[in-house]
């Protein structure tokens, strides 16, 4: 969300695909296939602000 530093926020969301991709990688999937990518605050999908807005842009999107 937008609460903290860009440079903060790229970071925490990178650490959390790349906890995504772990997780997959250790339930088989090949490493190879899986990109994480954060992308911070740059692209988020509720507008505004607020507690409930920010949870909902804390996501993984997964495109197969």
């Amino acid at each position: 969300d937008e609460r903290g530093s860009r440079d903060y926020n790229l970071a925490l969301g990178q650490r959390r695909a790349e906890s995504v991709q772990q997780a997959f990688t250790l339930l088989g999937v090949d490493p190879k296939k899986i990109e994480a990518v954060s992308f911070g605050e740059e692209k988020p999908t509720q507008p505004g602000q607020g507690e409930q807005i920010w949870a909902l842009n804390r996501r993984v999107e997964l495109v197969y």
